[in-house]
């Protein structure tokens, strides 16, 4: 039997995290189902999703109906109800998506998710542009969320542009501004000169908008 074909992200849960998630995935042109009970929350994500779902009870059923079990990834982005939060995660997991993210509240919390076969998410200690980093595919090595979707993101060199030179990385041409150079072992620079020959072993810290970084890795580290 040929197994079922799933892709994109499901997000559970418009609170502030859950909602910026999806902002982000849907920039970056992932496909993404959101799902809450509250009228207002979709209603400002469905400008950027097509796929936003009103539900009142998150039972088995009422999940499968939306199509989020065909998602490859869901995140499960409830948090102040831990038993509604471990019930859906259970129900996802139980429809077979491959991977299943769930927002932990305690440390008990994030146990029983782990038990239970759930990826755990910390909000308090991660922001949803790291996780959307992850979750595309992100070359990026660490990021650091600012305000109005700008983030500072360290990136590793590549293959692909490690003997370039920092000029011909052109990026300009992304709206990305170059901050510093980090080449091993643990050397910083914020002067440099842009015919530095970059190697496998340097970092580039970028300053830009969260999907600029990714047009840019896209086109030119990937």
């Amino acid at each position: 039997m040929k197994a079922k074909q799933r892709s994109g992200f499901g997000i559970i849960g418009l609170g502030r995290f859950g909602t910026a998630l999806a902002k982000i995935l849907a920039k970056a042109g992932a496909d993404v189902i959101v799902i809450d009970g509250d009228e207002n929350k979709l209603r400002q994500v469905r400008d950027y999703v097509e796929d936003a779902f009103k539900l009142g009870k998150l039972t088995r059923e009422a999940l499968e109906d939306t199509g989020i079990g065909d998602c490859e990834t869901v995140i499960v982005c409830i948090g102040e109800k831990v038993d509604v939060n471990l019930l859906t995660t259970l129900n996802v997991i139980n429809m077979g998506v491959p991977r299943v993210i769930s927002k932990a509240e305690s440390m008990e919390h994030m146990a029983i998710l782990e038990k239970l076969g759930a990826e755990v998410v910390q909000p308090e200690t991660e922001t949803a542009t790291r996780l959307a980093a992850v979750l595309l595919s992100s070359k990026s090595v660490d990021m650091m969320r600012l305000n109005d979707d700008y983030v500072i993101s360290e990136i590793k060199v590549t293959d692909r542009i490690s003997g370039k030179s920092l000029r011909d990385l052109h990026m300009e041409r992304y709206g990305l501004k170059l901050i510093a150079l980090e080449r091993e072992p643990d050397t910083t620079f914020v002067d440099f000169d842009y015919d530095y020959e970059l190697t496998d072993s340097d970092c580039i810290v970028v300053l830009g908008k969260f999907a600029s970084i990714e047009k840019f890795e896209k086109r030119t580290l990937k």
